[in-house]
């Protein structure tokens, strides 16, 4: 089985990262940062805007199981990516949308990903597709937060669960457990 990576922001990467937990073909996601100018960032560097840094999501997965263009109809559905530089109320440029291929045809498939986007909104569609930037996983507390303090955790509560239920609703044959529909 060959793995490859996928490198994805659209907003509060808790939220990203609870989606494609859940999808069947992805066999891990990490959130962290990328895009930005400085080294090994911390999240409060990332959170005062000052990095250039994107709350981000790697996705492995095995492309024999779910395709990458299948990856960003579901990126593109769970989050909007008309809103510059925000995801509702969380808001500035480390919570854009962006798509960070890591090779031509990954590039190809998201210019055509945007495209798809664009047919299905009103509004200009801002999701930019920027170069393939070093990698900082986020502070281990980050990781797989949903999972741990989804119930305990207003935010994820008010916003999280919400998109999370909309998103297993939407594509319940993709989901790894379907009890969690």
């Amino acid at each position: 089985m060959a793995e490859e990576i996928a490198t994805l922001a659209g907003g509060c990467f808790w939220c990203t990262e609870a989606v494609f937990d859940d999808v069947i073909g992805v066999h891990a996601v990490e959130s962290g940062y990328t895009g930005g100018t400085v080294e090994t960032p911390s999240y409060e560097q990332v959170c005062g805007g000052q990095t250039g840094h994107a709350e981000a999501v790697r996705i492995r997965f095995d492309p024999a199981e779910i395709s990458y263009d299948d990856l960003l109809d579901i990126f593109f559905h769970t989050h909007d990516p008309t809103q510059l530089n925000r995801q509702g109320n969380d808001v500035g440029t480390q919570y854009r949308s962006a798509i960070f291929p890591h090779d031509e045809a990954q590039q190809a498939a998201a210019l055509r990903a945007i495209e798809r986007a664009k047919a299905e909104h009103e509004r200009p569609v801002v999701t930019t597709i920027e170069p393939e930037a070093p990698w900082y996983p986020a502070e281990a507390y980050h990781q797989e937060y949903f999972e741990r303090m989804g119930n305990q955790n207003p935010y994820c509560m008010a916003v999280v669960a919400p998109k999370l239920q909309k998103f297993r609703k939407s594509y319940a044959a993709r989901l790894k457990r379907q009890s969690a529909a």
